[in-house]
């Protein structure tokens, strides 16, 4: 049967995903200065609309992270006619996601600010980052990783291990370069790379991990 996850945070109404998207291009502009007001007035509804959705502000900011961080799909396998090409295709897929999100404006915007907020214990925005965001994209690709252990496909005693591997081999230094604005790695030429970053990517990771190379 299909390897899903229904991940509940991820379903929002179109009229939501529009306030979330307000959101997100408010924090872009503004950085720090997210309101429920702004976000209401960037919107077009009333901040007791606002309120009754998501409860406060950081529960407004804990769905922003969210929506975010669902644009990297949860794969989608079977079970029971897993082989080696449609796993590939899957992680191949996830990384795609992966680095087209984390390495894209809303999020360098988003990585900058929580980590200022976190330096100065300001608010909970560290911790709404850290949980809905990496830890949340984790949970999505580790059961995948598994079911290839599982049809021995794969290699390997830790899951956990396995992703941060992964994760390593897909950004390498780039998230971080971009966050400390590095000018010799502009977006454009990340986003120009990003298909063949991911193939060699995935072809490390399966070189490690892959069955055949860990007999």
């Amino acid at each position: 049967m299909p390897v899903t996850i229904k991940v509940s945070e991820e379903t929002f109404t179109p009229r939501q995903q529009a306030v979330l998207t307000a959101a997100l291009d408010l924090l872009v502009e503004n950085g720090d200065g997210l309101t429920m007001t702004a976000v209401a007035r960037r919107a077009s509804c009333s901040k007791e609309t606002l309120y009754k959705w998501f409860g406060d502000r950081d529960g407004l900011l804990t769905a922003t992270v969210q929506w975010q961080a669902a644009k990297v799909r949860m794969p989608v396998v079977d079970r029971s006619h897993l082989n080696a090409k449609a796993l590939r295709l899957s992680i191949e897929q996830f990384a795609r996601d992966l680095l087209t999100v984390i390495t894209g404006e809303v999020s360098i915007t988003l990585n900058r600010t929580a980590v200022t907020h976190a330096a100065q214990e300001k608010d909970s925005l560290g911790i709404i980052v850290l949980e809905n965001g990496p830890l949340a994209i984790r949970r999505r690709l580790k059961p995948i990783l598994e079911a290839g252990r599982d049809a021995r496909l794969l290699r390997f005693d830790s899951s956990e291990d396995a992703y941060r591997t992964f994760f390593g081999l897909v950004v390498r230094d780039v998230q971080i370069r971009l966050l400390l604005g590095d000018k010799a790695l502009t977006q454009t030429n990340v986003v120009a790379n990003i298909e063949a970053d991911v193939k060699a990517a995935t072809d490390q990771f399966f070189a490690l991990y892959g069955a055949k190379a860990n007999p």
